[in-house]
């Protein structure tokens, strides 16, 4: 009697079936980690853009930054008015902006209190003469018993307020200013005044003007 042919190996079996599952197991963790790459190359590229996008952003808003600070710059330079002598003569000094850009339209230039002088007004002609002053200041040059000459260039301060147009906007200034003059003569003889030039001092607001235009009237030429 012949043997039935034998049926399968079960242990054959099971370690085929674990080594399918192994072979599996593994083809899904590959996949897994291909996919865990994907999505970081995918979040790298949006983090790249995204910088990319701000630095730009960033470049775009700090040169903005710069051209709105230098245009403020450039106004405010504009709008600060500093007067500078444009013809000087013994007897008048014909005054014009330091910036090409500015228009002077009037002024009205005041004196110490002191002095007794009554202010001088200019429309399209800034300038400073000699005779709006000069009666008062040999006078309190003689209370205050000063010499006859002057022994270089004597100061005497004043207040400028200015009207002036930049680009066709109208701007006001005040501003302390000193000018520069010499005198010469004899009490009996008459003296010579004449004008050397025009410094600016500093800038003031309008409320207390005279009081610090007296105050420095009061230094530079103190009573006797």
């Amino acid at each position: 009697m012949s043997e039935s042919p034998s049926g399968p190996d079960p242990s054959a079996a099971a370690e085929a079936s674990v080594r399918a599952e192994a072979r599996a197991a593994e083809a899904v963790a590959t996949r897994r980690r291909w996919i865990t790459l994907a999505e970081v190359l995918a979040v790298v590229a949006v983090l790249i853009s995204g910088l990319t996008l701000w630095n730009s952003w960033s470049e775009r808003s700090d040169s903005k930054a710069v051209k709105t600070a230098e245009a403020e710059r450039a106004s405010a330079r504009a709008a600060t008015l500093v007067l500078i002598v444009a013809d000087r003569g013994e007897r008048a000094l014909s005054l014009k902006p330091a910036a090409a850009e500015q228009s002077v339209q009037s002024q009205t230039i005041t004196f110490p209190t002191p002095l007794g002088a009554a202010p001088a007004q200019t429309t399209g002609e800034p300038r400073i003469e000699a005779g709006w002053f000069e009666g008062a200041l040999k006078k309190a040059r003689e209370a205050a018993g000063l010499p006859d000459n002057s022994r270089g260039d004597e100061q005497l301060p004043v207040v400028i307020r200015t009207r002036f147009l930049v680009d066709g906007e109208p701007h006001d200034d005040v501003a302390l200013y000193d000018i520069g003059y010499t005198i010469s003569g004899r009490l009996l003889a008459g003296h010579n005044v004449k004008l050397r030039g025009l410094s600016l001092v500093s800038r003031l607001n309008d409320v207390d003007a005279q009081t610090k235009l007296d105050a420095r009237w009061k230094r530079l030429l103190p009573s006797r």
